[in-house]
Parts: C-alpha cells; structure tokens; sequence
C-alpha cells in the first residue's frame, strides 16, 4: 500500500520484509526461553507489527528525501486505502468521562480501542485496527449506539489509554476516599465543621499518581503555565500553550485541596496556610533536562488557587538568533551588550520573553573570564555560571539594598531583575557610573517611552545620559503551524484599513494555518519574537530632559533607524511567520 502510495521504493519494500522476518525469528527464539504461561491470563496486548518494523526503521520518503516516514503518515495512507477516516487525537479535546466510562481499560487494552467521542449519535472509536468486528460489536451492545471506527496511530492509542485510565483511576479511588468527609466553601463563605483526622493526605498514592500526570502531560503538551482553579461544584485545571489558556480537566471539588496539598509539599510550602499567597519552587525531570516550576498560591472565593510556571531551559536558554530579531536588530543588540559599561534595558509587558531574552543574552556572554551576578524576584531558572541572588523582602534583601553589596563582590556584568523603584535605579546607575555593564527590565510599551519611564521614576537627565546605553522593547506572536500553513492573496487597501502597511500596491501573498491536529484547530504552533531595539544615540540623550516629548523621542529614534515592533511584526508577516491577525492582537498600541 505505502508503494502504490509512493512512499516507500521497492527497495525500502524489500528491506522491510527482510527487517520483519529477522524480528519475527528474535522474538521466536525468546519466546521459546521464555517460562511457559501461569495460566493467569495474561497476554501480550501490544505485539510488534509491520508498522511498527516500517515506523522504526526511520526510511526516507520516496516522494520527499527530506522527510522520514512516520507511523502517522502510515496510518493516515492506510486509512485512505482501506477508506477509513483517519484522526490524529487531540489530548486536550477528550471528554474524561467518555474515555473512561464507556468501556474498561483491560478491553481498551487488549484491543487497542479508545473513545474519542459521540457524533450524530454514534461513538467514534479510535483504533489502529478499524477490522476488529468483534470488538466493535461488543462495544456497540455495550453502549447501545452504534459505533464509527476510525484509524489513529497506534502509539497515540496506547499511550491515552495508559494516561487517561490511569489519571482517571487515581481521581476516582481519592474522590471515593474523600466523599462524604467535609463540605468546602472556601474563603466566600464560612462553613463550620469538625475535621477528620485522616482527612486530604498529601502522600496519597492517588493524589501523587494524579499530580504526576498532571506535571507529565504538560510537558507533553508544551504548556509554559498550569492553573489549579476551585469552583463551587469542581476544581478545574487550565493550561496555558502558546500564550491562550485551554480548559483540560474539571475534578471534583473534593479532591481539590489534596492536590494542592500535594504541590505545597513538592514546593515546601506550608500546608496549614491557607489565607495568604505563598510562592515556591519545584525542580523535575523532563525527558532527561532538569526543569525548574515556580509555584504561587492565592486564596480566592472558594478556595486556594494554584498556578504552575514551567520555566523549561530549552525556552529560556536560546541562541540570540533564534528569539527573532531582525539581521540588523541583532547587529545593533550584539554592539549594546557588549560594551564594557552602561545600563541596557529590556522592555515590555508581563509574558512578553524578557526573561528569555536576558538568560539567553547572558548566556552568550557568559564566559570563565567574566564575573555574572543576578538579582530576581524570583529566581526564575537556577544556572550554575551564574552567580543568582533572589530577593527576599522580609529580611531586608531588596533590589534596592542587595546592589550596594553586589559591587563588593567584583562583578563584570549585573543583572537586576527588575527597575522598579527610584532606589533601585539610582544604585543600577551607580553600578553602570563605576564600570559595570548592567542589564535589566521595564515595563513600558516600547523602547522610547522607557526613557521618559525613568524620568517619571525621579531618576536625574544627566544620570540617565550618562548611563544608558540602548534598550530593546519586545512581544511574542504566535507562529503559523507548517502543517497546515497556506497562503491567500489580500488587498493592501484592505490591510491598510486595518493599520497595517505593507509597502505595496494591489494583492500581496500573506499566509495562514488552516488548522489541523497539531495545532489543535488554531493554526498556530509556537512563539517568535518581535522586536524593537534603540541604541541611545547622541541626539536622544539630548533629548532627554524633565518633560521629554515622547512623540518628539519616537521621531527621532525612527529617523536613526529604528524599526518599531508594528514594522517588526509587518515583515514577519510578509515572511510567512505570522499572520495580520496575531499582528494587531499583538501590537494594538502602535495603530496609527
């Protein structure tokens, strides 16, 4: 089928006969040392099969050089072959309930058939066998409707049922183990009852298996945030991918306060705390890269509120031209960074990359010849050539105060966390005056208005010429999925009428995601950068003075050549990295 289908050469063909026939002959023999069975029933659910044999052996496609063939491509060719439709599944549009309720896992198991969902009053079943009659008839007098098989790479099938059974099951056996032991209001209204002794453990096995997979599957799904949310009936749990939170579970309200008690005690956390935030941290494993997850609590109506900032160093830690300037941009942000002194700035709202942009700036910097001191609140990613300082305010360690005692500790280049106070800056200046180069963050619009932001924090115009060197303002757009990416022509008056100028007359060639399983229907699939770099020239220091014009700094900082993060943004588009759309979600301050 893959031959008549052009993906595989009759010389592939021929090696992967040659391929299965050796593994059948190894799983012979082992089978033959093997003891015989106990009788216990138990059986191997999960043999190797032909698509297996073509799926690991990583063949280049006959069609495409460039591509291997994977066990979804397989699938999707055999569905069309046998003329069944195929369907990739998506973790985060199963029903909990209709997954594990309508059949039992040793059923899915054993025959490799998970439930997807009800359509037109039929229950979709995903499997890699759709020619299981007898499995799909024994489920149809099960549930009493009629069942759609449709084709969905094996591993996916496996891999659900093992997490989504397993998830279930511990949830289940807590909410079981729980009912009946309290009534929870949470802080919105006061209940009064006893508590049992015995009642939400943390060290639960159920709740820790819950927990676990709840970590694991965020990983998997690139999540960069977990909400834990109580409600009045459930507790719902929320993800954050690519910057747009998706609902994923809704667990009873019962076992919600074991699960945060589970978390508060990875993270160290008081337990019996329930009326003021705390903040934690906790370092995991994931696929063999240490990530480190900061934990906040907050008391809200009915309950306490958990989320989950997953700092993976694969995100954090990046190559400068990787985050997405633009040649020129990063020929400009190279020369700022490497001056000997002066304060560099990085600015923009809260989730807009700066702490990616300053880990990966110091990074490549970084060397053993060169003294790194940071200063956060918090540590967002512990890094050993650093040398990291976190800000504890009840002991008195602040921005503010930590900067006197940094200067004592021989430093080349400092990082302050954030400059947020007249103190804070006055001692970055100090910093910078003594022959240190100091980075740090603002939040301001764009990279003009940082300099009027530090008139307004008291900061004097002579300090401020004297010290700063250039600033980078910054967002993050989503980018179109390649899966599905297509383009379309769109008129530039059209374009214009929106706020966008592109430079051209007539139709111009933009690009969009048609949306497919591996974005999830949305189009997109990761983040990119956009930025907005401005050395401070000159011209501007001359500028700067009580009462700056902030129009009057933008028109000078464009006439030295500064692109604005909309121009930014414009040319990404044009490339085929994004879409108007995400470019006026994103850049809406700079609509003219």
């Amino acid at each position: 089928m893959l031959e008549e289908a052009g993906l595989v050469s009759a010389d592939q063909a021929k090696a992967v006969a040659r391929k299965q026939v050796s593994l059948k002959q190894k799983r012979e023999k082992t089978l033959s040392r093997q003891k015989p069975p106990t009788g216990n029933g138990q059986k191997d659910h999960e043999p190797v099969d032909i698509v297996d044999v073509i799926a690991s052996m990583n063949l280049e496609r006959a069609d495409d050089s460039s591509r291997t063939l994977d066990e979804e491509t397989i699938y999707q060719t055999l569905a069309d072959k046998w003329q069944f439709p195929f369907k990739k599944i998506d973790p985060l549009k199963l029903d909990l309930n209709l997954v594990t309720t309508t059949i039992p896992r040793s059923f899915a198991l054993k025959h490799l058939v998970l439930p997807v969902a009800i359509e037109d009053g039929r229950l979709v079943i995903a499997t890699s066998n759709p020619f299981n009659l007898e499995a799909m008839e024994d489920i149809s007098r099960a549930t009493n409707l009629k069942v759609k098989p449709v084709v969905s790479p094996k591993s996916d099938v496996i891999k659900l049922i093992h997490e989504f059974f397993g998830f279930k099951r511990s949830i289940a056996a807590a909410e079981n183990q729980y009912t009946g032991l309290s009534v929870d209001l949470g802080n919105l209204e006061q209940y009064v009852r006893l508590k049992s002794s015995h009642e939400f453990p943390s060290n639960d096995q159920h709740i820790v298996n819950a927990v676990n997979h709840l970590f694991s599957y965020a990983f998997d799904q690139r999540a960069s945030d977990i909400h834990i949310e109580p409600k009045r009936e459930v507790s719902r749990v929320r993800m954050r991918i690519d910057g747009v939170l998706y609902l994923v579970y809704e667990l009873p309200k019962v076992v919600h306060s074991a699960v945060i008690s589970r978390i508060k005690t990875l993270a160290r956390l008081d337990m019996a705390e329930k009326r003021r935030p705390q903040d934690g941290r906790v370092k995991t494993d994931k696929g063999g890269v240490e990530v480190e997850m900061r934990i906040s609590t907050v008391p809200v109506a009915f309950g306490e509120k958990v989320v989950i900032r997953i700092m993976d160093p694969d995100i954090l830690f990046q190559d400068l031209d990787q985050l997405g300037f633009t040649a020129m941009d990063l020929i400009r942000y190279n020369r700022l960074i490497t001056r000997p002194h002066g304060i560099m700035l990085v600015c923009g709202p809260t989730g807009s990359g700066k702490s990616t942009t300053l880990y990966s700036t110091l990074r490549s910097i970084s060397s053993p010849e060169i003294n790194i001191t940071t200063v956060e609140d918090p540590i967002e990613m512990v890094y050993e050539p650093f040398n990291q300082i976190a800000v504890q305010s009840a002991i008195g360690v602040t921005f503010s105060t930590i900067l006197r005692n940094i200067l004592r500790q021989d430093p080349d280049i400092i990082m302050v966390g954030e400059m947020r106070d007249l103190e804070t800056a006055q001692n970055a200046v100090q910093a910078a005056l003594t022959g240190h180069l100091v980075l740090s963050t603002l939040h301001t619009n764009d990279a003009p208005s940082s300099i009027t932001r530090l008139l307004d924090l008291g900061l004097p115009a002579f300090l401020i010429q004297a010290t700063l060197i250039g600033v980078a303002a910054q967002r993050l757009v989503r980018t179109i999925c390649g899966h599905c990416k297509e383009s379309f022509d769109m008129d530039t008056e059209e374009l214009r009428s929106l706020g966008l100028e592109s430079g051209d007359n007539g139709n111009i060639r933009l690009y969009r995601g048609k949306g497919c399983q591996k974005c999830r229907g949305t189009g997109y699939f990761g983040r990119t950068g956009i930025f907005e770099v401005l050395p401070a020239s000159e011209s501007l220091k001359k500028m700067t003075a009580p009462g700056a014009d902030l129009e009057a700094l933008r028109r000078e900082a464009k006439k030295e050549g500064m692109v604005t993060l909309r121009e930014n943004a414009v040319q990404k588009m044009l490339l085929g990295n994004t879409t108007y759309q995400e470019v006026l979600k994103v850049t809406w301050e700079q609509l003219t």
